[in-house]
């Protein structure tokens, strides 16, 4: 019974704007009864005390969101309720029984006389006057500088946003959240600086049609109807100010419920909380506005028995707020002692210290120069790269990189940075703002001349060139890059390369357990099998050598296929590879699937074999120092060669190898790609650009 009740009030409420809006239509066109009439125009006073009682106790402007189309809607109810009410009273003069209208016409004009309609005009005009001039042509010009303002600060609220979220104050549901709001806010003023319009326009139609009324009335009155000009004044008149009073009263409200609404600012409470607690900030306030108002009672030919009274009051509620100021700033003291530890002085050093002291995952640090290129009144262009670099991050690796915090270093230099891990620095450089790094990517028709320098992301030699210099070194066929892409290409590099240090078991966990809701089957599985520790340990390997770990299914599923028979890290971290083969190999082949590869002499990969040692690190292969030089040089010159020919350096090698060539050549080639011929799926070409012999 309470569903179905649920779903007709939800039919009701989904369905009464659009029966609402052609209600209103309908009264422009078709008469009615005048009991319908009454009805209506309660339903619209009531509708304009609502619509005020709702700006009233609602905290934040926004989320009455509504309001410019209620407001609308409102709007043209009253002038369709007018125009009807118009036409029965014109078309029914004396016989016009509406109760609503002969009710306030009676109230304020009273039983009649020439005197109690001129005082109904008056009410009437006064209450025009100041609709038109106070309250619609304030809040018509708030609502243009609130659209116009929030306008214009949108994009600084929105890298404010950004800032927060990469420093790590707030999260991305946080971020996303604020953001919609920021666009909420400015959507709803652009709207009300439209909507103000309706408000002034209905009051000026009011002013015609009450004109319309009142002469039209008189000359039906007189011609159509025989009557005196006396008795149809006094029929019409009363009627007009009636139906007239009856429109603006409502028109009255929502133009102050307009008013409120443009006029507030963010708060966590309604209108009367906010009021409260700022009129009771400060009991002086009282003191003295009670002692003032006792003084200009004693003053002769003032009435001492209002002003005295009234200012005794103040002083009174003066002495109760000050009360209550001492009482709550006793109770902020005690709760001061009560954070200090018995025994335990503020500033005493042997006052205990917590025993964690917490580290930034990521950070990036700055030197004051630098500052601007993160101020969100200054654009802010480096807060929006890094946003997509742990997006790009997250797409290729498949790691979730932590918030970076940016924070400005006085101990560095003015155009210095420096990248941290977990507090430790793992990268510095220089840039110098407002000028550019030019690099020769080998379509340079003519060399410039600038400051010689190296690309901190890559190492490559590069020159800093000013402004000026800026086109003509891009038609000479040089990549030219300012300050917050030689950043954001260094941080992205960064990260890449010590993606195995940014993956914790705080992360794993994570990410294990965000699977379990799709993939609960595979989780617990690996985890009976498997620690953190050790899943952590396959995900880092990975990551060394630029295999994205987004495939985490595939990933599990193997160490699950495989656990029971082993545990080591390295056969794993194989076989994973092997389960990733077609990922890996990809980003190696050109446009046609072709894997260009090197191979290596069988007589030196048996030797490499032959000096496997297994450490806790993992495998190694311990050759003789003049082996392992002459095995350098010839992997470098390999390498050099392949380059030269436009194809990345490959090696091609079998399984039980494939670590110990990668353990051989890390150190000095830390890039080189190691594929195993189990990883070569069946769908991959493969051509040998020759074969490496060591001498």
């Amino acid at each position: 019974m309470a569903d179905r009740i649920g779903k007709l009030f939800k039919g009701i409420s989904n369905n009464l704007v659009p029966i609402a809006s052609i209600i209103v239509i309908m009264m422009l066109i078709i008469p009615l009864p005048t009991w319908l009439l009454d009805v209506l125009m309660a339903c619209n006073l009531l509708l304009a005390l609502l619509m005020l009682l709702i700006v009233i106790y609602t905290p934040r402007a926004i989320d009455f969101s509504s309001f410019p189309s209620v407001l609308l809607i409102s709007t043209v109810f009253g002038l369709g309720l007018n125009v009807s009410s118009t036409r029965l009273i014109l078309s029914l003069g004396t016989k016009f029984d509406g109760r609503m209208v002969r009710a306030f016409s009676t109230f304020v004009v009273g039983k009649g006389g020439t005197e109690g309609l001129l005082i109904g005009f008056v009410i009437f005009i006064i209450i025009i006057a100041v609709q038109t001039f106070v309250i619609t042509k304030g809040a018509t010009r708030v609502a243009e500088v609130a659209a116009r303002f929030t306008l214009d600060a949108m994009p600084m609220k929105q890298a404010a946003i950004e800032s927060e979220y990469n420093s790590g104050a707030i999260t991305e549901e946080e971020a996303r959240k604020r953001k919609m709001e920021v666009q909420r806010e400015a959507d709803f003023y652009g709207s009300m600086d439209g909507a103000t319009k309706f408000v002034s326009g209905n009051v000026k139609v009011g002013i015609f049609i009450t004109v319309i009324n009142l002469v039209v009335g008189i000359i039906f009155g007189m011609v159509l109807r025989s009557e005196t000009f006396d008795k149809a004044i006094q029929t019409y008149a009363g009627l007009t100010i009636g139906d007239g009073l009856l429109a603006q009263l409502p028109s009255l409200l929502v133009s102050f419920a307009t008013g409120l609404i443009v006029t507030r600012s963010a708060s966590d409470g309604s209108m009367g909380d906010d009021i409260k607690k700022q009129f009771a900030q400060n009991a002086w306030i009282y003191f003295v506005g009670g002692a003032t108002m006792i003084v200009i009672g004693l003053l002769p030919g003032f009435p001492w028995y209002v002003l005295i009274p009234l200012g005794a009051a103040l002083i009174y509620l003066g002495v109760r707020l000050r009360k209550i100021e001492k009482k709550n700033f006793a109770a902020r003291l005690e709760k001061e002692k009560a954070k200090i530890k018995p025994g335990a002085r503020q500033g005493d050093p042997n006052s205990e210290l917590s025993p964690v002291v917490p580290l930034d995952p990521l950070s990036l640090e700055l030197g004051f120069a630098l500052i601007p290129l993160v101020d969100k009144e200054k654009g802010a262009e480096l807060l929006e790269r890094i946003t997509r670099i742990r997006a790009e991050a997250h797409r290729d690796l498949g790691l979730v990189v932590p918030r970076i915090r940016i924070i400005d270093n006085m101990a560095l230099e003015p155009n210095e940075y420096c990248f941290k891990i977990r507090g430790v620095p793992v990268a510095q450089s220089h840039i110098r703002m407002g000028w550019y790094m030019c690099m020769d990517t080998g379509g340079v028709i003519e060399e410039i001349q600038g400051e010689k320098t190296t690309d901190p992301a890559f190492g490559l030699p590069a020159i800093w060139i000013t402004e000026e210099n800026r086109e003509k070194a891009e038609r000479a066929g040089y990549a030219v890059v300012d300050p917050p892409t030689i950043i954001a290409t260094h941080l992205t590099e960064i990260i890449k390369s010590h993606a195995s240090e940014i993956i914790g078991r705080q992360e794993v966990q994570s990410i294990v357990d965000a699977l379990r809701k799709d993939y609960p089957a595979v989780v617990d599985e690996v985890t009976k099998i498997f620690n953190m520790g050790e899943i952590e340990k396959v995900l880092q390997r990975l990551l060394r050598e630029q295999v994205s770990v987004r495939n985490t299914v595939a990933i599990l599923e193997t160490m699950a296929d495989y656990g029971p028979t082993t545990k080591r890290t390295d056969i794993l971290v194989e076989k994973v590879r092997q389960a990733l083969g077609r990922q890996i190999c990809l980003q190696y082949t050109d446009e046609n699937r072709t894997l260009h590869v090197m191979t290596i002499e069988p007589e030196f990969l048996q030797k490499l074999v032959d000096s496997r040692i297994d450490t806790v690190n993992g495998p190694m292969a311990a050759l003789e120092p003049k082996q392992q030089r002459a095995w350098i040089s010839a992997l470098s010159m390999a390498a050099a060669s392949v380059q030269e020919k436009g194809f990345m350096p490959v090696i091609l090698c079998p399984e039980e190898a494939r670590i110990l060539v990668k353990a051989s050549s890390e150190r000095e080639m830390p890039g080189l790609v190691v594929l195993s011929v189990p990883e070569i799926t069946s769908d991959i070409k493969v051509e040998s650009l020759g074969e490496i012999k060591v001498g």
